[in-house]
């Protein structure tokens, strides 16, 4: 391909993404100070290369996949981050009451309303993570309130993450009862899966604390409504700007409408956009293996024991340097 056709393909790439209209020859002309017959010839050889396409009988062309893939390994470049972007990233990122997951989290929703399109943070499984420990802080009694005292529970797994709750305990249950069981939660149970807690409380905890603590059944429902609420809180895909991608014209009609929202709400699907790969890693249509009409530009990242992908989801003509240069800063910063 000759340097014109480079740029022409470049220029015809980034004005489709803008406008969602065929570019023709003629609205090149005075671009690329040729005539009109010299552009027409150039778009039929990088049509005939099957990087420009026709939508119906317009003579206007549009990128193809391939063209998009062109554009990306050798056309594109490197956006720079608005002031006050970097600043809003910036102000999340210095924030030192904030966990790096919590921080990445954030961040991300961030990147999604600067980009509108959807972004997603997929954390290793619930199936991964195992209990280290659990216990009991009793917070101060509620003067006003004489059915419930408060207390914290905090939960610690095998890769360090810690987590807390604040609960309301009936008063009818003590906090002596409440810490013994914890001791006999973290002896019997420690190693074993989160989301698998639950099985175990009932079959094995229950019957061994039956004869010991009074409010027993009280006491177990306590412990699973808890390590319900953790396991559902810290759920291991997070969506910023979930249905933005809804926004553009490629999804305006109702069965495809319907079947983007299908796609974002299967978690196993979702799933499989994680990944482990350094750098940042871009999948066009087909080869996303998620929709043939979406871009997923995605990365990942690793900081001591908090792991995460990184992934925006957008149509095939997304802003890919932008979303490639805030996706790595995004990295980069956190990872440093």
């Amino acid at each position: 391909m000759g340097e014109r056709q480079e740029k022409l393909l470049k220029e015809i790439v980034e004005v489709y993404i803008e406008t969602f209209k065929p570019v023709s020859s003629k609205s090149l002309v005075d671009k690329f100070n040729c005539s009109s017959a010299t552009i027409r010839n150039d778009m039929a050889f990088l049509e005939e290369m099957n990087y420009l396409e026709k939508e119906h009988s317009s003579s206007g062309r549009v990128p193809s996949e391939a063209g998009y893939k062109y554009y990306v390994s050798n056309l594109m470049e490197p956006k720079e981050i608005t002031g006050e972007d970097l600043l809003k990233l910036q102000t999340i990122l210095n924030n030192n009451s904030l966990v790096v997951s919590d921080a990445v989290t954030k961040c991300m929703e961030i990147i999604s309303d600067i980009t509108h399109y959807t972004s997603v943070v997929i954390g290793p499984s619930a199936n991964d993570a195992t209990l280290k420990q659990i216990s009991i802080i009793p917070l101060d009694d509620d003067v006003n309130d004489k059915d419930n005292h408060k207390v914290l529970a905090v939960l610690i797994t095998n890769k360090g993450i810690v987590e807390n709750k604040q609960i309301n305990v009936s008063k009818n249950i003590s906090i002596q009862e409440l810490t013994k069981t914890c001791e006999i939660i973290n002896r019997k149970l420690a190693g074993t899966p989160i989301n698998k807690i639950n099985e175990r409380l009932e079959l094995e905890i229950k019957p061994n604390i039956k004869d010991t603590i009074s409010r027993y059944e009280e006491v177990c429902n306590f412990f699973s409504m808890a390590f319900h609420d953790f396991t559902m809180e810290n759920s291991d895909i997070v969506f910023g700007g979930k249905t933005n991608i809804l926004d553009y014209k490629e999804y305006n009609e109702p069965d495809k409408i319907k079947d983007m929202i299908s796609k974002l709400e299967d978690v196993d699907l979702v799933k499989k956009i994680s990944t482990t790969s350094d750098g940042i890693n871009i999948y066009i249509g087909e080869e996303t293996e998620f929709d043939p009409d979406v871009t997923i530009i995605k990365t990942h990242y690793k900081v001591g024991n908090d792991e995460a992908t990184l992934a925006i989801i957008g149509p095939k003509r997304m802003e890919y340097d932008k979303v490639v240069t805030l996706l790595n800063f995004l990295k980069n910063y956190i990872e440093k």
